[in-house]
């Protein structure tokens, strides 16, 4: 696969044209953290003003990604991604203009929804390209995409800057934000005149019903139920913080919580009519159509201790090392950017090393123990260090988090492959789960080296469980090396080699 991944033809102008898509959808999200400190002080923002916003950024993502999951299933990837890229222009566009904090959080709020499009790729990509090199191509399709959170913490300052000419010198953070919403909203355009759902003669196939995920089993659906919880749970953590720094009165805290409580028995709802039938004993799966749902929850599990590590670690990480190494914003935000930047090698790592290990359990395994390990050596940095070898130990540690992220995607579409999309968005949402969760907890802490070390061991001991649940209860999905997909091998003659060609274009 990596010789022909310079060609622009088949699936790899598919992938190509996908990680572009995911790649501008992280710009516009992570379009915020460089710009935190200026912000704060054009406002007059306190620092827990300022944090809220930066849980604001990833808080409506929880329920976008269940929701855009489903709609993925049903409508395709093609004009889900198409829609989703043009939406963004809007709430950038209302950032850059804002005047005021509530302003800013109404906009930050509504800019998390673009942080779902990660999970229509994935279904993308899933579709393009067979099991054996599903983990290269969704890791170059995750790893190539999340570079926008680098590019924007690397550029935009730098942009924002050059922009200075036309605001009387002064850092132009907001038309740089209002850019990033126009590119993206020209790139919905290109992507939906450019792309097809499936390779010729492949059908896209799709869940009998939209209404919650499908489970082979009663106990199953009960998990579902317990896994569903803090999807919304993290929900009303966000209210409770809102409400904390004066965004909602305690009247209105309570209306959503009520809210929260009706959207989970909703959300309930959906899931017991897509599975009525095999609540109510109409309906048996034979063993070779049923999955175990446990194997997503444990990807769930894996997807919040390292995707929702990296978000909260990207959202912080340039005022980190501003405030702990003295520098300025377009410093702190380039140094910041080697966090992220290891995604265009150490994502794709982790989906080829998934590949060719022969084990995709242990691979998950050993990622997020190794990941652990480097966050906790990450909470011993001070001003005391050595500016280089700090960004060498963040460099390191991020390496472990997105191989790890590749790992994960690199099982998920294996599981079921007619509800890969909603599986990729109730895993993708337990990244934004982690990355609240993360970010209410770091925006509660003292500022300086002991709320540093507190955030980055918390971190670095939740991955250490999930890396003990991985070594004890993942397992090694079936066909995780197969030639086809699930339920294909049976259409292409081993006497016809050359439809493989067919069903996965070059």
């Amino acid at each position: 696969m990596l010789t022909k991944l310079l060609s622009f033809s088949g699936r790899y102008r598919i992938l190509h044209l996908t990680w572009f898509a995911f790649f501008l959808s992280f710009v516009v999200w992570f379009n915020f953290a460089p710009f935190a400190t200026t912000i704060q002080q054009d406002f007059g923002l306190d620092v827990g003003q300022i944090r809220t916003i930066g849980i604001c950024n990833v808080a409506l993502t929880v329920p976008a990604r269940i929701l855009i999951g489903m709609l993925l299933d049903r409508f395709g990837p093609r004009v889900t991604y198409s829609i989703l890229l043009i939406y963004a222009a809007i709430p950038c566009l209302l950032f850059a203009t804002a005047q005021d904090f509530n302003t800013l959080v109404i906009s930050r709020l509504m800019l998390s929804i673009v942080g779902a499009g990660f999970v229509i790729g994935i279904r993308m990509v899933a579709e393009w390209f067979p099991p054996k090199e599903i983990g290269i191509a969704e890791g170059i399709y995750g790893g190539w995409g999340n570079f926008g959170s680098a590019a924007a913490a690397f550029s935009l300052p730098s942009i924002a800057l050059g922009l200075s000419l036309f605001a009387g010198g002064e850092m132009n953070w907001r038309l740089a934000i209002a850019l990033t919403g126009i590119a993206a909203a020209v790139y919905g355009v290109i992507y939906f005149l450019n792309v097809e759902d499936t390779p010729p003669g492949k059908e896209y196939r799709r869940p009998s019903r939209n209404g919650g995920l499908e489970v082979t089993s009663r106990k199953d659906f009960a998990f579902l139920m317990l896994m569903n919880i803090p999807l919304v749970g993290i929900l009303a953590v966000l209210a409770w913080r809102l409400g904390k720094v004066g965004f909602l009165s305690e009247t209105a805290l309570l209306m959503v919580w009520a809210t929260l409580v009706g959207l989970y028995l909703f959300q309930a709802y959906g899931c017991w009519s897509t599975n009525a039938e095999l609540l109510q004993g109409k309906k048996h799966y034979p063993p070779e159509d049923r999955y175990k749902f446990n194997q997503v929850a444990i990807l769930e599990l894996t997807y919040l201790v390292n995707f929702g590590s990296e978000l909260a670690v990207v959202s912080m990480l340039p005022a980190f090392f501003e405030m702990t190494f003295g520098l300025n914003p377009a410093q702190a935000g380039m140094i910041a950017a080697s966090y992220a930047f290891m995604n265009l090698m150490s994502r794709p790592g982790g989906g080829l090393i998934s590949d060719s290990l022969g084990s995709r359990k242990w691979t998950m395994t050993v990622l997020t123990a190794a990941m652990g390990i480097g966050y906790l050596f990450m909470g011993t940095v001070s001003e005391g260090w050595w500016l280089p070898g700090a960004i060498l130990l963040t460099m390191a540690c991020s390496f472990f988090v997105q191989a790890g992220e590749g790992s994960t995607y690199a099982i998920v579409p294996l599981i079921k492959r007619r509800v890969t999309g909603q599986i990729a968005g109730n895993v993708g949402a337990y990244g934004n789960v982690g990355a609240v969760a993360y970010l209410t907890l770091y925006s509660l802490l003292p500022e300086g080296a002991a709320g540093n070390l507190i955030f980055f061991q918390t971190l670095g001991v939740a991955s250490m469980v999930v890396a003990f649940l991985c070594g004890f209860f993942l397992r090694e999905p079936q066909g995780s090396f197969a030639e086809f997909h699930e339920g294909e091998e049976e259409a292409v003659p081993a006497v016809v080699p050359a439809l493989s060609h067919e069903s996965y274009p070059d």
